[in-house]
């Protein structure tokens, strides 16, 4: 019996390709790589050589003995993991509230079937509770250039309304309150909630906390730009450095 058929298959898998881009690698028709992979159909000779000389293998070994992904992926060792039992990293799928879903999940925030139709973004975080993505759409937390602008993603954990009191006034929550959802600071006074922006001219808002439906504390952000990693202290230090050093070259 003819090993071509599996070995393809593992070939695909080991290389990260689908049958349709294998096929084209060949010049085949994706349901006749199907018909070799499946045993239905043995290849013409020429397709063969074509195969072992591009992936540098041996005609021999390719048609009378299982590959093993050492001999693919020309790994040291033992390792002879088959392809179909590689274990895929799990990412954690997380919803993502977007603008243009925004005023419609105010509505149908707590239908499981809207919730599951929304876009997602996968994480390599672990998280034992929910989670919610939110895209910044305005300009309310920022201050001085700091703080985060439309287009960064936000990502908070589910938090209970009924400990809604632990909640620092430094803390990020997006806020599902009436029909608007807001991210903000968040603090209580007595039974209202006080939503504050960071931006210095944007007024606060306020709500019944009987309002409050849903609550998201932001752990994590994901900005669309490179940090500042420069050290002011240390560039006045080298501006310090270069001026004593002129004044010392005049003496």
């Amino acid at each position: 019996m003819s090993f071509f058929g599996k070995n393809i298959k593992k070939i695909r898998g080991v290389k990260g390709l689908s049958q349709q881009a294998f096929a084209e690698l060949f010049g085949l028709k994706r349901a006749t790589l199907g018909a070799y992979e499946e045993g239905r159909s043995e290849p013409k000779i020429e397709t063969i050589i074509k195969i072992a000389n591009y992936f540098s293998i041996i005609i021999d070994d390719l048609l009378t003995s299982e590959l093993t992904v050492n001999q693919l992926l020309q790994f040291k060792g033992d390792l002879t993991l088959e392809v179909d039992k590689f274990e895929k990293e799990k990412m954690f799928e997380i919803p993502l509230i977007t603008t243009k879903s925004k005023s419609d999940y105010a509505k149908y925030y707590d239908k499981p079937k809207f919730i599951n139709d929304l876009p997602v973004v996968s994480l390599p975080v672990d998280s034992e509770v929910e989670l919610r993505a939110f895209v910044v759409d305005n300009l309310e937390m920022t201050s001085n250039e700091n703080g985060v602008y439309p287009n960064d993603i936000v990502i908070g954990e589910k938090y209970s309304i009924d400990t809604i009191n632990s909640i620092k006034g430094e803390d990020l929550v997006l806020t599902l309150v009436g029909d608007e959802l807001v991210l903000r600071h968040l603090i209580v006074e007595e039974n209202t909630v006080v939503l504050k922006a960071a931006h210095k001219n944007i007024d606060d808002k306020k709500f019944s906390l009987s309002d409050v439906k849903e609550l998201w504390l932001i752990k994590y952000t994901f900005l669309r730009r490179v940090p500042e990693f420069r050290n002011p202290f240390e560039d006045k230090l080298y501006f310090l450095e270069r001026e004593f050093a002129k004044l010392k070259g005049k003496e």
